[in-house]
């Protein structure tokens, strides 16, 4: 009998934070061990994502997954039944070759997304080691959690263009402190609207931050840096903004739709250039144009290369879009969703090429989450300096600070909180040659 066989694979359709459906598969090894995988999804979904399977029938207006669930039971476990499940980059490339297509639309990337995550938990859980440390041995690097306090866009029903205005503690003592900052800013911040605009401001987002009724960028961000200076942590924060810009591109005549005016890249440029100059704190700018204008994104690298401008349409973690990227030298750094390229390998694959070749990483849940706390283990099996969880509140968001805390104190003296070294770039041959814990201080120190 082979060493650490998978014994067993299940599925079942549950639903995410949204209430739509989405799978959550097990799997089994020698037994005994046991995994588990939720699959997040977005709503904000860019065109070279790995296809998500849907049923299309009147259940759950066409988003049922029962269709994706037989694939895993009926084409992947038979596969996969017997097979050393320690051996993850195995697994996930014969998922890989039984779908045979290029964005995973025969199998479904969220049934071979389910797969995979499940495998890597019941694989740690087979040799005895929390999931980061068994993805990497030497794992000790907690993340900056960049916490989406107001929200506009697909992810919220106000008239805010842009989809995530973020906070991030660079200045917290560790991953423990910032969740305080975090937690003490979105109390200011529910004051501060209640106060001014009443109940209606303090309204969820999809991603758990508010949605108070505003239009204007420059109106959110005075009411975010208002909270950030009551709750006394000027000196601690920074800002990044996703603009999810390819949501309001019309492709047809290549303009952006954009707070009130027809805008070209040009014009979406002095925008953010606007923005930072009232605003110098902001260090980061996610999908400032559609995924396809790669002029339009040279001349915004290019216009502000001082700050992090982050591809996630534009990449889709996704090693071949990444390289594209480089060659045109077009976005800076890069987020990271699993199940946008669809397979645990793929993933850690695409950050790591990323990290060697000077792009940051900044690890991301989805809008459609779940209560599974695995993307916290992947971000520090990663050393990835920033993590964006979405806002503070409900248990699909709480459970990723949670799960970085329990690391953080596993970790003990070993834990090093990114900091202000939260682009956490690795030399070109891929070695990690710093003292982290002397680097993370000097630098909060200076």
């Amino acid at each position: 009998m082979r060493h650490n066989q998978i014994t067993d694979i299940n599925a079942l359709e549950i639903i995410d934070n949204r209430g739509n459906p989405t799978l959550r598969v097990s799997v089994c090894m020698e037994d005994r061990f046991y995994g588990r995988g939720d699959v997040p999804s977005g709503s904000s979904t860019g065109g070279y994502e790995a296809v998500e399977l849907r049923d299309g029938e009147a259940r759950y207006n066409g988003k049922g997954v029962r269709k994706a669930i037989s694939h895993v039971l009926e084409k992947i476990r038979p596969e996969l039944i017997g097979l050393d499940g320690t051996n993850q980059r195995a697994i996930d490339n014969l998922m890989l070759s039984i779908d045979g297509t290029s964005n995973k639309s025969n199998l479904g990337g969220n049934a071979i997304l389910g797969v995979s995550l499940a495998v890597a938990r019941a694989a740690s859980q087979a040799v005895g080691f929390p999931l980061y440390r068994y993805l990497n041995a030497g794992a000790h690097i907690l993340p900056v959690p960049q916490a989406c306090l107001i929200n506009g866009g697909l992810h919220a029903g106000n008239d805010l263009d842009v989809q995530e205005y973020c906070v991030m503690p660079v200045g917290a003592e560790n991953f423990t402190h910032a969740v305080q900052i975090l937690c003490e800013i979105f109390t200011c911040l529910r004051e501060i609207l209640l106060t001014k605009i009443g109940k209606v401001a303090v309204n969820s987002s999809e991603d758990g931050g508010f949605a108070p009724p505003l239009s204007s960028s420059f109106e959110a961000m005075e009411y975010l840096t208002d909270a950030v200076k009551a709750s006394g942590y000027v000196d601690k924060i920074v800002y990044g903004l996703d603009l999810a810009a390819g949501g309001f591109l019309n492709i047809e005549t290549g303009l952006y739709t954009f707070e009130g005016k027809k805008r070209t890249a040009e014009g979406m440029k002095e925008f953010i250039a606007d923005l930072i100059q009232e605003y110098p704190a902001i260090i980061s700018i996610e999908d400032p144009l559609g995924e396809d204008d790669l002029d339009g994104w040279k001349m915004i690298t290019d216009s502000f290369s001082e700050i992090m401008i982050i591809g996630d349409d534009l990449f889709a973690t996704n090693k071949e879009r990444l390289t594209l990227g480089m060659e045109k030298k077009i976005a800076n750094a890069t987020l990271c969703k699993v199940n946008q390229i669809g397979t645990l390998t793929e993933a850690m694959d695409a950050a790591r090429f990323a990290q060697r070749n000077h792009y940051p990483v900044v690890m991301s849940v989805r809008s459609g989450e779940t209560e599974d706390d695995i993307l916290s283990d992947i971000s520090v099996a990663l050393d990835s300096g920033l993590f964006k969880t979405g806002g503070i509140r409900g248990s699909d968001r709480g459970t990723n600070y949670n799960r970085f805390m329990e690391i953080e104190a596993e970790l003990g003296e070993s834990a090093v909180y990114a900091g202000n070294n939260y682009k956490r770039l690795l030399p070109k041959d891929g070695a990690d040659h710093t003292d982290d814990k002397q680097q993370n201080t000097e630098r909060a120190n200076d």
